[in-house]
């Protein structure tokens, strides 16, 4: 029974720790849905919303109930003349006496209604576009999202690449190493030579460390990007090659105002718009309309809740607000707005500039990085059977173990060569993409 229970246990773990399998396109979809930048993007959409229906109300009829009471331990003294209650009095002759009850309630309930506020028009123009503000970065966040996957992503991809190619490296020098004990232990080459062979097999496990823990480090940077638990394990299905024949020139047509950066710059100009618009109407009278009814009560001793009188009064009426000078606070308050929509004109003017040069500068960085990649390529092959001649050489006693050492330092560096070319590669595809608002 306990070895059954363990063997369960046991299948349980491995489930728990066995890694989920992603192809680029689904740790796409899974950052699409879990991602905390999206989250919040959203979320600043809710609060968008929300704030729509709080300006909206501000016109709305507003009810309020108000209350006080009062306890005059020191009632305050009334001054009137002596002969309002002697007429023989002396015309400056003066009467002091305490006014008023020890204790007084009121009780009110207002009701106002908004009539007509220019601000308040533009506030809640503003309102319902900046709704469309969040969602255009909504998609902009979402872009960002997906460009930070893909990188990743095809990081890894190369890291891994690199990883299982000098693998290959390692086993190759350590079988030569293993080989070389031999002859050396037949006195058919010197010391200096064996040296020399385990010094490029340490080189290489050296180099396959560090591309290990690239690996690593590259995973983590996917799981960050993607919103995947750090604490579980992840596997990538995609190869270098599989992603180099999804790597394809973009096919859409270049515009600029499909840029997303440049469509929110263009909505945050019109939000300048909106608020020279409210400095405006801001100096237009404003109305507004009130209804109050209320009880007052008072008392010589705190017995309110007692039998006694509560005297009503009702009222409603008008306010208007009139602005007429503030010494030219408003004027520049009006021409402050009016250059920050300029400046925003400015900045979108340049930032047209901008994405014209980065396209043709893409594009360009696109040919180059596929001319260099399949240089590379050719490169890391040719230094590959190089190395490997040079094993066999040196197998059969035609070059001593330097030239070996020589010609793999060649190949390490060549195929570092071809994975900066390839990542060169993606990224000037990415910027591409990006740049025509093609990133899925």
């Amino acid at each position: 029974m306990r070895k059954t229970v363990l063997l369960i246990g046991c299948f349980g773990l491995s489930l728990a720790l066995s890694a989920q399998t992603f192809s680029l396109q689904q740790a796409k979809e899974y950052a699409l849905e879990n991602s905390d930048k999206i989250k919040n993007a959203n979320l600043d959409l809710d609060i968008a919303n929300e704030k729509v229906k709080e300006t909206r109300a501000i016109g709305l009829p507003q009810l309020n109930a108000t209350g006080s009471f009062n306890n005059f331990f020191n009632l305050p003294v009334q001054v009137v003349s002596a002969n309002f209650i002697n007429p023989n009095a002396p015309e400056d002759e003066l009467i002091s006496f305490r006014a008023g009850t020890n204790y007084n309630a009121s009780a009110n309930l207002q009701a106002t209604q908004l009539i007509f506020n220019g601000s308040y028009i533009v506030g809640l123009q503003v309102s319902k576009f900046y709704t469309q503000f969040r969602s255009t970065n909504i998609e902009k966040t979402k872009e960002d999202v997906l460009v930070n996957v893909t990188q990743a992503y095809q990081m890894l991809v190369a890291a891994k690449a690199n990883l299982n190619f000098i693998d290959s490296i390692v086993t190759i020098t350590g079988n030569l190493v293993e080989k070389q004990r031999n002859y050396l232990e037949l006195g058919l080459m010197t010391q200096e030579d064996m040296d020399q062979l385990e010094f490029a097999l340490l080189t290489a496990k050296n180099n396959q460390v560090s591309a290990s823990l690239q690996v690593k480090n590259t995973t983590s940077l996917l799981k960050l990007t993607m919103g995947y638990p750090q604490e579980s394990e992840i596997e990538v299905s995609e190869s270098v090659e599989s992603l180099l024949l999804q790597n394809q020139a973009s096919t859409s047509t270049f515009s600029v105002q499909n840029n997303l950066t440049y469509q929110l710059m263009n909505e945050q100009k019109m939000l300048n718009e909106y608020a020279l618009k409210e400095k405006k109407y801001s100096l237009l009278p404003s109305l507004s309309a009130v209804v109050q009814h209320g009880y007052n009560a008072y008392r010589n001793d705190f017995d309110f809740f007692k039998k006694g009188d509560w005297f009503s009064q009702s009222f409603w009426g008008l306010q208007m607000n009139v602005p007429i000078f503030t010494s030219g606070k408003n004027s520049a308050v009006i021409r402050q707005a009016r250059f920050e929509v300029k400046k925003s004109e400015n900045a979108i003017h340049e930032f047209e500039q901008t994405l014209t040069y980065q396209e043709k500068q893409a594009n360009n960085n696109l040919e180059s990085a596929k001319e260099q990649m399949k240089l590379q390529e050719v490169n890391v092959e040719l230094a590959k059977k190089i190395y490997e001649n040079a094993v066999i050489k040196e197998q059969i006693g035609k070059v001593n173990s330097i030239l070996v050492s020589q010609k793999y330092n060649q190949l390490i560096q060549s195929q570092a060569q071809y994975i900066n070319a390839v990542l060169t590669l993606f990224n000037a595809q990415l910027q591409l993409e990006q740049l025509h608002n093609n990133i899925k």
